[in-house]
């Protein structure tokens, strides 16, 4: 069996007049992040651990920021892309592990939602599928309340 394994991290300023859309999910905050599609770090960050575990560049490559197809482009669209991606070059995902880091808003409210909107992108099961939300304590710019950031892990095998 070919295993292998991708990590994945993205970051995105928290601004007013946007949605915050994180792990697919449409969460009620005062603020959104920008970026030029819909800013979701938590599905950018699953992209880049999927393209990076298959040798496949990284969500750029993939989805330029330069191109007006993708702008606010709904990333559980990318992600079922990239997914669909590496399966045609043979790879199946083992399991996805995702960390969402933000003062605020809290996020446990929305992490089964997550779980199962990135399980039904990628055709896996929510077992499949870890989502952690967690601050900085106040420091750095996500601890500020100036951004958010997520880190992902995936296992692909064939």
């Amino acid at each position: 069996m070919n295993i292998r394994v991708g990590n994945g991290y993205d970051v995105h300023r928290l601004v007013e007049g946007r949605r915050l859309i994180l792990g697919g999910v449409d969460i009620p905050f005062e603020k959104g992040l920008l970026g030029h599609s819909d800013a979701d770090v938590a599905l950018h960050a699953v992209i880049d651990s999927i393209l990076g575990a298959a040798g496949m560049g990284d969500i750029g490559g993939m989805f330029p920021d330069t191109s007006a197809e993708f702008k606010d482009a709904d990333s559980l669209i990318l992600l079922k892309t990239a997914v669909d991606s590496v399966a045609n070059k043979g790879y199946k995902i083992g399991n996805i592990d995702v960390i969402i880091t933000a003062q605020q808003p809290k996020l446990k409210p929305y992490i089964n939602e997550m779980k199962v909107k990135i399980a039904d992108a990628c055709g896996i099961s929510e077992e499949d599928v870890n989502v952690k939300a967690t601050t900085e304590e106040g420091l750095g710019f996500t601890g500020k309340g100036e951004g958010i950031s997520s880190y992902s892990t995936v296992l692909l095998y064939k």
